[in-house]
């Protein structure tokens, strides 16, 4: 029986992949592969193990999670080294923890190697430090799906917290005006980050009231992160600065 490897793949740049996610590349039998891993795609191109695309994009599923957990188990009882290679972090929502258990449940030794989220580095990149002193005094992390579900939209309106989203375009309106209902300020900064570490990136910045209409203009597009809170007003002083490589 083989052991799987639930490997972060990181935010996109080869430079930000951790040297055990490279090592276990390397090394692997077979990489059951995201869609969305940026640059990591050029070291794939260079490896002895089987790659299977079982990426999942909004309304474009190469494969349904039910039939990734089994191939998981499967490619386990047949190598010795599964790498299942995902975007960011395993387990920040990647659906690691699902694999993980499904992994424990059929008697599969597994290991997660974190990887660096995109819900921390995109913003960042873009000049935008979630946490400072002199603004609000947590993070919170949500997903845009689950607007009409299991949310708390008047606790979280309430918290003083940067609040980052991930895979929060499609539902952009939704969230600006459920925060809004339930007291955020309306001219609460808002940045919308698309495709972060890609040449084709892009920056748009406003508040509740404006973004969703100004993000339909521009026709902003997933993946992209979204922050809402006091330091997306850092980006403008910090960005005359900032010199990426």
């Amino acid at each position: 029986m083989g052991k799987v490897y639930l490997v972060g793949a990181g935010p996109g740049k080869k430079e930000l992949l951790t040297l055990k996610a490279y090592e276990l590349i390397q090394k692997a039998d077979v990489i059951l592969r995201d869609e969305l891993i940026g640059e990591v795609e050029d070291i794939l191109k260079n490896v002895r193990a089987e790659i299977i695309n079982v990426g999942k994009r909004s309304g474009k599923h190469s494969m349904k999670q039910e039939e990734i957990n089994k191939l998981l188990v499967e490619m386990a009882k047949k190598y010795d080294i599964v790498v299942r290679l995902k975007g960011g972090d395993p387990f920040i929502f990647g659906r690691g923890g699902e694999e993980a258990e499904y992994l424990v449940d059929n008697g599969i030794e597994f290991e997660v190697v974190p990887g660096v989220t995109s819900a921390i580095a995109v913003p960042e990149c873009a000049c935008i430090p979630l946490t400072h002193r002199e603004f609000d005094p947590a993070v919170v992390f949500i997903t845009g799906r689950e607007t009409k579900r299991r949310l708390n939209w008047e606790a979280l309106a309430k918290l003083n917290a940067t609040i980052v989203v991930l895979m929060g375009v499609e539902n952009l309106r939704e969230i600006c005006e459920n925060l809004i209902k339930f007291g955020k300020d309306p001219n609460t900064p808002v940045a919308i980050i698309e495709k972060g570490f890609s040449a084709e990136e892009r920056i748009l910045e406003g508040d509740l009231l404006n973004i969703a209409e100004k993000a339909k203009k521009e026709k902003i597009e997933p993946p992209a992160i979204i922050v809402i809170g006091e330091v997306v007003n850092l980006r403008q002083k910090l960005i005359r600065f900032f010199s990426p490589d």
